[in-house]
């Protein structure tokens, strides 16, 4: 089993700092393998600590505790200890993230946001604009509003750009935040089939999936994340 992401006896806990410095524990010493062409779901009770975990996995979230190693251009890369420069690079080679929000740049139009990460990887900017423009079409997004800023799209439309964003650079590791949450039918289908083009072609996928559906036509296998503040957690 290639092995992509070995995360391993991880902890967060949050400091409420208005609420006298009360703690709230959210992960307590949780483990997670993801393999190459696998995809794990996330699931759990609300408060569980599911979007925590995916953004622990990203770096975004310090962890007090653990590793999380991913492979990166050969070796293995510790997220819970690397250094900014170091989880920017695997951010854009190895660990893309989509989320069900949209943090529009303005002024930037969709086609250059989406864009973007391959001109990143060194494709040429008007060979990156056309695979971009084929994603935007092929997730239902009109060509006559490629060359707008996002901010006034809808919420399903900021969704799917925010989608070709995170999708369109082959990395080995997406982690998915509720992907098709406020999307139709017909593009949830778009989305799932993204998603197994990716897994075909290697990758790792770990997503939270709220949607039954979705879940179960990519998911290899559902990964329970255990409540950090049940009694045997805290005893």
């Amino acid at each position: 089993m290639n092995v992509l992401i070995d995360a391993r006896q991880i902890s967060k806990t949050f400091t409420l700092h208005q609420q006298g410095g009360l703690t709230l524990p959210v992960l307590d010493q949780v483990s997670l393998q993801a393999a190459a062409g696998e995809c794990v779901a996330l699931a759990g009770p609300s408060g569980a600590g599911k979007s925590t975990l995916l953004k622990a996995l990203y770096a975004n979230y310090l962890v007090e505790r653990g590793s999380i190693r991913i492979r990166h251009r050969g070796n293995w890369l510790d997220m819970a200890a690397a250094l900014p420069h170091e989880i920017a690079d695997a951010r854009r080679h190895t660990l893309g993230y989509v989320s069900q929000f949209l943090r529009a740049i303005p002024r930037v139009p969709a086609l250059d946001i989406v864009a973007e990460p391959l001109c990143e990887w060194g494709v040429d900017a008007n060979e990156a604009r056309r695979e971009a423009g084929a994603l935007l079409a092929r997730l239902n997004i009109p060509e006559r509003l490629w060359r707008l800023p996002p901010a006034t799209f809808s919420g399903g439309e900021q969704q799917r750009v925010n989608i070709a964003r995170g999708m369109i650079a082959p990395r080995p590791i997406l982690l998915l935040d509720e992907p098709t949450a406020s999307l139709d039918a017909a593009n949830r289908a778009v989305v799932v089939d993204l998603m197994r083009e990716a897994l075909a072609r290697g990758a790792a996928l770990v997503g939270i999936f709220h949607d039954e559906a979705t879940r179960d036509a990519v998911a290899h296998r559902v990964f329970e994340v255990p409540l950090a503040n049940k009694p045997e957690a805290l005893a």
